[in-house]
């Protein structure tokens, strides 16, 4: 096979029309060298992101009986962890729904170190906070508090927890637990008068850090003995935290004035609920409006509770939903925080 190319001559082309049109983009601005400088880069995604390595699960239930600064209603909100506390017995209701509230946090952060601590002690918190610290090194810790089986924080910045004999309400300084879990850390706090908490919690916080660079100005004086220097670096440095709690995390479920919710088609721990469960949640919030039967009216709780899938696979009803839900929240993040704050959560 021969390919048989024609060369046109010159003295044709000036006889064809789209010859004589117009070159485009001939101006001379089109032809300038443009110093365009270098686009500057903002990183605005952090390159060592910190984990969560440890979690604390404090449940202070009490199941059966109320505490003694709370009258609820009847009926009243019950469910904890989507689980009927009085469907059992005591005890194994507690193990229950502490197991729950582990699997709900897995979905989240499945690697991290989990530890429950039922109806605790005073000392029991100490050791579970030292221990978890000591483990974590460097890395956050999470201190979930459920304290809806005791009376509400107080005024002095204490919340509560049990004696030995499980006889009394045994009352915990903030200022304690700072000292024991550290930082950084994050706190959720999950009773009534959480509001009460956040403000005492960065009074401690600001006290501490004044401690801790008197602490520092003693360990340097220890290194270089002077006739003042009475402390020693091993006798300092096991009474404070290793870094300082300002800018740790805390989430509490109301303002200092406020009661938990008792609405009883509504679970007792809403605020944990809209945390480890934000897609059930918010379904039945969605089923509880009187104005829903504008989209669907057959939808009932039955079949919320009956939505295939899970979170994690978005093939699924429940990962779609799940999806848009994080997409959603992402974006009133990215539009209400400022920017530190954003790159610290998130």
């Amino acid at each position: 096979m021969c390919d048989t190319f024609y060369v046109t001559p010159a003295s044709e082309l000036e006889k064809l029309e789209d010859w004589k049109k117009p070159l485009a983009f001939q101006a001379a601005h089109h032809h300038e060298n443009l110093n365009v400088p270098d686009s500057v880069e903002v990183e605005w995604r952090l390159r060592d992101r910190m984990k969560t390595v440890s979690v604390a699960l404090v449940m202070c239930l009490h199941i059966g009986v109320d505490p003694p600064d709370v009258v609820k209603s009847n009926p009243c909100s019950k469910l904890e962890c989507w689980i009927d506390p009085f469907s059992m017995t005591p005890r194994r209701a507690l193990e229950t729904i502490a197991a729950e509230l582990q699997r709900q946090y897995e979905r989240w952060q499945s690697k991290a170190r989990y530890k429950s601590s039922l109806d605790p002690t005073q000392e029991d918190i100490k050791k579970l906070c030292m221990t978890l610290r000591r483990n974590a090194r460097e890395e956050r810790i999470l201190f979930h508090y459920n304290g809806h089986g005791v009376p509400r924080p107080t005024a002095n910045g204490e919340i509560w927890v049990f004696n030995k004999n499980f006889t009394q309400y045994i009352p915990l300084s903030l200022y304690d637990l700072q000292k024991w879990m550290s930082s950084p850390s994050i706190y959720v706090f999950d009773c009534s008068h959480a509001g009460v908490v956040l403000n005492l919690f960065v009074k401690f916080a600001e006290q501490i850090d004044k401690e801790l660079e008197e602490a520092r100005r003693n360990i340097v004086q220890s290194t270089f003995p002077t006739s003042t220097s009475t402390h020693t670096t091993s006798q300092i440095a096991p009474l404070l935290p290793t870094s300082s709690p300002i800018h740790d995390i805390l989430l509490g479920a109301c303002s200092e004035n406020e009661l938990l919710p008792m609405n009883p088609e509504l679970p007792a721990d809403l605020f944990t609920s809209c945390l480890t469960t934000p897609i059930r949640i918010a379904l039945r919030w969605y089923v509880l409006q009187k104005n829903i039967s504008r989209l669907n009216p057959h939808i009932d709780q039955e079949m919320i509770d009956k939505i295939p899938g899970t979170v994690t696979d978005r093939k699924s009803m429940l990962g779609e939903l799940n999806w848009i839900f994080t997409a959603v929240t992402d974006t009133i993040a990215w539009n209400s925080l400022p920017k530190e704050n954003l790159q610290t959560i998130f």
